[in-house]
C-alpha cells in the first residue's frame, strides 16, 4: 500500500474490486506482520486470536474494548496493509458502540465488524448464543455510522441469527442493517452450500464469508466464494491452530531428545526471524542519523 494512502481508502478500493479480498485472523502483532509479507492485502483482528493471544482464554465475550483498542494500535502502527478488527457487540450500548467506533478509528482500523449478539456473546460458531432485537441492531448500526469521522472507515455487519433464528430471519435482519448503513455485510455460520449461493445474489453491498475450518459452515476456496459473489473471504483461527500444533510439536522434541534445533531449523532459521523483524533497519538508525548530521 502506498504509505501516502489512508488505510480507510484502500479497503475501499479493496472491496470496489471484482476480486475478493483472501484474509487470514492474526492473533498478534508478529503473525499479522508474517501474513502482510507474504502478501495479504487485508487484515483481520479477530476477538477469537485476540482472547487467546492475549487472555489465553475461549472467545466467550471476556475482552474489554481497550484491550481490543491496544491490539489494534498495536497491529496497525507496524502493517502497512488495511486492518479490520472485530468490535463484538460494541462492548454495551449505542453510547458504546459509538465510543468504540472513535476509539478503533483513532487506534488505525481501516474498519470495524459489529454483531448482534445479546451480552455475553459467543464465537459464531459456539451454541448458547442470544441475540438483541433487529430493531435495537438498527440504532446501533445508525450509531456507528454516526460517530465516525473518517466516511471510508469501513462498517461491517454481522449477524448471528442463522443459528438462533433462521436463515430467512437472518437475511431480514442482514437487510435491515444494511439499509442503516452498513458498509458491508456477514451473515454468520451459514449451514449449507446453497445458504452459501444464496447470500451474495440477495444483497447489493459487498458480502463476507467465513470459513472457520470444523465449524458450521461447509468450506470453499476464495475462488469458489468469489465466483459466488463475496467480496472479502476470512480464515479466522486457522493461524492459531497452525501455531498450537507447531509449539506442541517444538515442546515435545525439547521434553522427548532435549533438543528443538533440527525442528526449528525445518521451519525456518534465526536469520529469518532478524529480516522478518527489520533487525537491520532498526539498528541501522545510528548510521542514518550520522549520515545526515552537518
Amino acid at each position: 500500500m502506498d504509505n501516502t494512502q489512508k488505510a480507510t481508502t484502500r479497503l475501499r478500493q479493496l472491496l470496489a474490486r471484482s476480486i475478493a479480498i483472501r484474509s487470514l485472523g492474526a492473533q498478534d502483532c508478529f503473525s499479522a506482520l508474517v501474513m502482510e509479507q507474504c502478501g495479504l492485502e487485508m487484515m483481520f483482528l479477530g476477538g477469537f486470536g485476540a482472547a487467546a493471544s492475549l487472555l489465553g482464554l475461549p472467545d466467550v465475550g471476556l475482552l474489554e474494548m481497550s484491550q481490543m483498542a491496544d491490539q489494534v494500535r498495536r497491529v496497525s502502527a507496524r502493517l502497512s496493509i488495511p486492518v479490520v478488527a472485530d468490535a463484538d457487540t460494541g462492548y454495551g450500548d449505542l453510547h458504546n458502540v459509538a465510543h468504540t467506533v472513535k476509539t478503533f478509528e483513532a487506534a488505525g482500523a481501516a474498519g470495524l465488524l459489529l454483531e448482534d449478539q445479546a451480552h455475553p456473546k459467543r464465537c459464531g460458531h459456539f451454541p448458547g448464543k442470544t441475540l438483541i432485537s433487529k430493531a435495537d441492531m438498527v440504532m446501533k448500526f445508525r450509531a456507528a455510522v454516526d460517530a465516525r469521522k473518517d466516511p471510508d472507515f469501513v462498517i461491517i455487519a454481522r449477524t448471528d441469527a442463522r443459528a438462533v433464528e433462521g436463515f430467512d430471519a437472518s437475511v431480514d435482519r442482514m437487510r435491515a442493517y444494511l439499509d442503516a448503513g452498513a458498509d458491508v455485510g456477514f451473515i454468520e455460520a451459514p449451514q449449507s452450500i446453497e445458504e452459501l449461493i444464496a447470500i451474495p445474489k440477495i444483497f447489493k453491498k459487498p458480502m463476507l464469508a467465513n470459513m472457520l475450518s470444523g465449524g458450521l459452515t461447509p468450506i470453499l476456496s476464495a475462488q469458489e466464494l468469489e465466483t459466488l459473489g463475496f467480496r472479502i473471504v476470512v480464515c479466522p483461527v486457522e493461524s492459531l491452530m497452525v501455531t498450537a500444533h507447531a509449539i506442541r510439536k517444538l515442546t515435545k522434541s525439547l521434553l522427548d531428545t532435549g533438543r528443538v534445533d533440527q525442528l526449528s531449523l525445518e521451519a525456518g532459521s534465526f536469520s529469518d526471524l532478524k529480516e522478518i523483524l527489520d533487525l537491520v533497519g532498526v539498528m541501522g538508525l545510528r548510521e542514518r542519523l550520522e549520515v545526515k548530521s552537518p
